[in-house]
């Protein structure tokens, strides 16, 4: 399959392909007479795993740590649990922090509720952003 093939199979574009394969995440595909990449059909499921794993937040790292553990023959699913379990304990962190955000800004958004913008100076841009610091 030629890289075209490819990206039109996967929904990438033939850029991102060549990106993981410097990045290593794909192996090297043999070269026609022509030089143009011929890769193997099982990269498309590669790049399809590839893909499903940087949506549920995966970095490229943590992917290719993966990908070296299935090259070895071995299974890597329990690798693959610990990646999860960290990412779970990631976004347990950011919603507690995003809540903390919310709380803020509907107390500055309380507070603001009572000013008076006639009363906003002139040296300031918006009182209220500046009520913030």
């Amino acid at each position: 399959m030629q890289i075209g093939e490819v990206a039109a199979r996967v929904g990438l574009a033939t850029s991102a392909i060549r990106f993981y394969e410097g990045k290593g995440l794909l192996p090297a595909p043999q070269r026609n007479e022509s030089g143009y990449r011929v890769y193997d059909p099982a990269v498309v499921e590669r790049l399809e795993f590839i893909r499903t794993g940087q949506a549920v937040g995966l970095t490229l790292a943590e992917l290719s740590q993966v990908l070296e553990i299935r090259d070895r023959g071995e299974s890597p699913c329990r690798h693959v649990m610990e990646l999860l379990d960290a990412r779970i304990n990631d976004v347990d962190e950011r919603i507690e922090d995003l809540k903390g955000l919310r709380r803020d800004l509907v107390g500055l958004r309380s507070q603001a509720a009572v000013l008076d913008p006639a009363d906003c100076p002139p040296e300031s841009v918006c009182r209220i952003i500046n009520m913030t610091g």
